[in-house]
């Protein structure tokens, strides 16, 4: 008769025990979390509840809208097209998109080879030429309009026009100046040398090594300007004011509200489509973006 052995069962793990000072630990660093999240979120909410509200708003019906109701029903997506056929909007549309994009590429190609000039030449007066831009950056454009303006309206004969604002970012602007030579006083001076080792020049060494290794810094730059000029109400309403034609979306607007001030839902709806675009640019380019701003304060 075979003879039947017990094993032994196997011992289950046995828990090391929690001391006192390891709760205590334990309960600090759990509410040490709920406070930092519960912080975030709350943040998080102040700054997107405006914009839902705005969403929400532009999305109910002329009646609702003068209410306290918070949910649209039904949708009302024919506000947007009620928008889009409002006679000039597709115009300041257009305008919108001619000063924000021809003047941001106008500031980019005119402020770099300052920038790079301040940044890597050595030269007579460097010092003195980086204080006139910092100056001009205190300088507030309140200051020279009615010089400016006299010189565009009576002497060029530019009034009623965006020109008189794009024509000047062609000759360089002193913020974005500035940040592109604090970018690229962060490149090392030995690519810059062995580039001229291999026969380059400034020039060439300007766009062949500079422009590829600056890219989040001139990213930083074209968001910075672009925001500004399609933001911009301040200088369409000195120039443009006296032609609807070349007005831009941001004066346009104000129209708008005039026009529609009790229908609170066409409104909304005209500042999602204002804002929509510049949202969108950054959504894409905010790696871009911070990356440029971040490494642009690393050398004095």
């Amino acid at each position: 008769m075979a003879q039947v052995l017990d094993t032994p069962k196997a011992a289950g793990p046995v828990s090391d025990p929690v001391t006192p000072a390891q709760r205590v630990a334990r309960r600090k660093a759990l509410l040490h979390w709920i406070a930092v999240h519960s912080l975030g979120v709350a943040a998080a909410l102040f700054f997107v509840l405006p914009f839902v509200f705005l969403l929400l708003t532009s999305l109910m019906s002329d009646q609702q809208a003068l209410t306290r109701d918070l949910w649209p029903h039904p949708f009302e997506w024919a506000n947007y097209k009620k928008v889009f056929d409002t006679p000039g909007f597709l115009t300041w549309w257009k305008n919108t998109l001619l000063y924000a994009g021809v003047g941001t590429v106008l500031t980019v190609v005119s402020s770099l080879p300052v920038a790079y000039a301040l940044a890597k030449f050595r030269f007579r007066g460097r010092h003195l030429s980086l204080m006139l831009v910092i100056s001009m950056m205190m300088l507030p454009p309140q200051v020279v309009v009615i010089p400016m303006y006299l010189f565009w309206a009576k002497q060029l004969d530019l009034s009623g026009t965006l020109w008189p604002l794009i024509i000047p970012m062609a000759f360089g602007d002193a913020f974005s100046i500035f940040l592109l030579r604090q970018f690229l006083l962060t490149i090392p001076d030995e690519y810059l040398d062995a580039a001229k080792v291999d026969g380059c020049g400034e020039l060439r060494t300007l766009l062949r090594v500079v422009v590829p290794m600056a890219k989040p810094g001139i990213a930083a730059v074209a968001l910075f300007q672009f925001f500004y000029a399609w933001n911009d109400y301040f200088g369409p309403q000195i120039y443009a004011s006296e032609n609807p034609g070349a007005w831009t979306l941001s004066y346009g607007l104000e129209s708008f509200k005039g026009a529609h001030h009790t229908d609170w839902n066409l409104t909304m709806a005209a500042t999602v489509l204002v804002m929509a675009p510049v949202i969108v640019v950054f959504f894409f380019a905010q790696k871009a973006f911070v990356e440029g701003v971040t490494l642009t304060g690393v050398k004095g």
